[in-house]
């Protein structure tokens, strides 16, 4: 196993051979967050992940077990059925992107953390993709009341991701309610069920997604499901 250096010159994109990847899934150093690199990468199953208080350099990961989510195998708990029911709050989709984005960074202190890795150069980045239609995002919003007694609403959950071919990649997602995330997730694979061989790439195994559904597919499968077609998730 090796970890590459891909160098200084932006205008030479490149990545490594996937299999050679660490078992944590590191591969690769170096590059930029060019919507050119992030597209190549995305495409062939790599993604960036690092501190950027840590480290200069975009850190590249390919793990050659996916934990992934089909939309057809979604498990919502019967407690979570019953808020749903409630329907306490109103759920969108890219209505609100950045604003996704920057809460997944700083929900919970998570900017004040020492490997925090949502900071402006990753929403900056991930902004191009998003106005590409390349990057998408779930909104859960609750409904209240100003001062002057308008009503109003405001963000308390929400995930955001990027879409390509029949994959949607989940990037991070937050709550500022008890089961914010929860709700964003099951409205994202509620829209994309009955679609055939589409997944919902969750990167990184939580007990959180375990329960939901998530599980482990190896990563030729997943390329596999990944070039199925050329058509988009949501377009």
């Amino acid at each position: 196993m090796a970890i590459y250096w891909l160098g200084d010159d932006n205008n030479d994109i490149w990545f490594p051979n996937p299999k050679e990847a660490e078992e944590s899934g590191l591969i690769a150093v170096g590059g930029d967050l060019s919507v050119e690199r992030l597209i190549l990468a995305y495409t062939n199953g790599f993604f960036p992940w690092y501190s950027y208080k840590l480290d200069e350099e975009p850190h590249w990961y390919c793990p050659q077990q996916r934990f992934v989510i089909f939309p057809d195998e979604i498990h919502i708990s019967h407690s979570m059925r019953q808020v749903l029911r409630k329907k306490n709050y109103e759920v969108t989709f890219n209505k609100d992107f950045e604003g996704v984005m920057r809460n997944c960074g700083s929900v919970d202190g998570r900017w004040d953390d020492e490997g925090a890795w949502l900071g402006e150069h990753i929403i900056d980045a991930y902004m191009r993709l998003y106005r590409l239609g390349f990057a998408y995002s779930v909104e859960v919003w609750e409904k209240c009341c100003d001062e002057n007694g308008e009503e109003t609403r405001s963000m308390v959950g929400g995930l955001y991701g990027v879409s390509f071919n029949n994959v949607f990649i989940g990037e991070s997602m937050f709550s500022r309610i008890p089961n914010g995330s929860k709700i964003a997730l099951i409205y994202l694979a509620t829209a994309l069920k009955g679609k055939e061989n589409c997944l919902i790439d969750c990167q990184i195994k939580t007990e959180h997604l375990k329960s939901m559904g998530g599980r482990y597919i190896p990563y030729d499968e997943y390329m596999k499901i990944l070039n199925k077609d050329l058509e988009g998730v949501f377009y």
